[in-house]
């Protein structure tokens, strides 16, 4: 069951016309919550940061946030699954193909929920492997937007190889990956370039900067240079299908020991029992919040 302009319908029966601007343009927005046992994390951030993009591409927002909790909720007790990913879409909606923006036309909203799939144990132990590339995409990283055939093309590179991600350099700086934050640590200091319009804000993220500093660990936000990332001891990705996950080998070079590191080890379980204890234990928010 998936939602489709207002009606929740089999996706076999969601049909969207060709001249949607999301399917000619890929202009539109769209976000992706993280459910645990039927609730969804930190939902008010997403819809945020829905908000701003909706607000910086210049898309009406068709609903209130009441109406689209809602709307979610509805969707997740769809679901057979306990944890899911919901992800939705706004596109400007459906006109004749002119690249000015249409007047008068109503947004296209689709949603649609899928069961949550994170790193299996053997992966998180083993730690994973990634190559890099240069950060060719547009300069608006920090807009969560449905044209992303430049991540595409990055996660292709390591995808072709078998690696499990690609880490992104911007004129000799670190900025992302093709679909994850990246943090590193250089004598036990995680780094991560701080918020920007050359990176999208990941939720994740930050939930990993606040179990640093709740548990002691020193982070910083500055640049990253290319040359601090390929020397780290450690470098991770992060997202809400990753999580918290080791690179160990960057462009087949051993990252630190070649095998996950010790302030990982520290991380990893501090975000595994915030899972449990929170993630996992919230309540839902009322719909009239």
């Amino acid at each position: 069951m998936v939602f489709l302009n207002g009606k929740f319908l089999p996706i076999e029966e969601a049909k969207i016309p060709v001249l949607d601007r999301g399917f000619i343009f890929g202009d539109g927005v769209y976000e992706l919550v993280p459910v645990y046992s039927r609730v969804a994390f930190r939902l008010d951030e997403h819809l945020a940061r829905l908000e701003r993009s909706l607000a910086e591409t210049r898309i009406r927002n068709p609903y209130s946030r009441a109406q689209w909790r809602d709307i979610i909720y509805r969707l997740v007790d769809e679901q057979p699954f306990e944890d899911q990913g919901v992800y939705f879409q706004v596109t400007r909606g459906v006109a004749k193909r002119d690249h000015a923006f249409p007047n008068g036309v109503e947004p296209t909203v689709f949603m649609m929920s899928n069961p949550l799939v994170t790193p299996p144990r053997e992966l998180v132990e083993k730690g994973a492997a990634a190559v890099s590339a240069q950060d060719n995409r547009w300069l608006r990283c920090d807009i969560k937007s449905i044209s992303l055939i430049g991540n595409c093309l990055l996660r292709q590179l390591s995808a072709e190889g078998g690696e499990n991600e690609t880490i992104l350099f911007r004129d000799g700086r670190l900025t992302e990956a093709s679909a994850s934050n990246v943090f590193a640590v250089k004598r036990g200091v995680i780094l991560s370039p701080p918020k920007s319009h050359l990176i999208l804000p990941g939720i994740t993220y930050d939930v990993v900067t606040e179990l640093a500093r709740a548990n002691g660990l020193p982070i910083e936000f500055r640049d990253v240079t290319e040359a601090e990332v390929r020397s780290a001891d450690e470098i991770w990705v992060t997202s809400s299908s990753k999580e918290v996950l080791a690179i160990v080998t960057l462009d087949g070079k051993p990252v630190g020991e070649g095998r996950p590191g010790a302030v990982f080890a520290r991380m990893y379980p501090l975000y595994q029992e915030f899972k449990q204890k929170v993630m996992r234990a919230g309540k839902r928010e009322a719909v009239s919040a």
